[in-house]
């Protein structure tokens, strides 16, 4: 797909992104139960920005995931993996195929989180770990806050990843990933509101977003 088309697209995409921002702010609130959730999820990311703050870096351990990232995504895509290589000076995956989104998956999809709410439903199905949902949340903070630390300085660089797909598409692309995991994240963890009201609400937003467009330009 040429640059100028993933452009315009990326223009097509800016009410979503935004109703996707305005969707954000309405399922926090949705959400509640800041005791059980918010705090000991705050707690986890405190915890990762003092390690990452006043220890040395695990680059290592970003780039792994990184690469992974994309091999994971090049799996549900149908790739196959013919090199993969990771150490704390790069990494590198060569697959059978690739698109946008496995381009751009590990600045938007969050592994080890992704890893840490594997690892707890796992557990709590064979061993009732809900004692530990306190637990769980400082984890999945600190590993969130992981993702979003390492992103951040990750694409103050010059990146292959985003400057194949374009600065401005790759931005538009990026934001709307981490904020569909943050939405469906929130939904599942939190319990309300459910998936399906999620969709709606997002749904609504953009609607009224693509509504008013036409009136500004009159």
């Amino acid at each position: 797909m040429p640059n100028w088309v993933k452009t315009i697209f990326g223009l097509l995409l800016l009410p979503v992104l935004v109703g996707a921002v305005l969707t954000l702010h309405r399922v926090v609130l949705l959400a509640g139960d800041a005791f059980n959730v918010w705090v000991p999820f705050g707690a986890g990311i405190v915890c990762w920005l003092v390690v990452f703050l006043m220890l040395p870096k695990q680059t290592w351990l970003y780039v792994i995931g990184h690469e992974l990232t994309h091999v994971v995504w090049g799996w549900l895509f149908g790739a196959k993996v013919k090199k993969f290589s990771a150490s704390s000076k790069g990494g590198r995956v060569v697959l059978t195929r690739s698109n946008f989104l496995v381009v751009l998956a590990p600045y938007f999809f969050p592994l080890y989180a992704i890893i840490v709410v594997s690892l707890y439903l796992v557990g709590n199905f064979f061993w009732n770990w809900s004692h530990y949902v306190a637990l769980f949340h400082v984890l999945l903070g600190a590993a969130y806050a992981f993702h979003v630390t390492w992103t951040w300085q990750i694409i103050r660089t010059r990146q292959s990843d985003i400057t194949s797909q374009g600065y401005y598409f790759s931005a538009v692309i990026i934001m709307l990933g981490n904020l569909v995991m943050l939405l469906f994240g929130i939904s599942l963890l939190a319990g309300k509101p459910g998936l399906l009201q999620t969709l709606l609400l997002w749904w609504a937003e953009t609607a009224s977003i693509f509504r008013a467009v036409p009136a500004i330009w009159r």
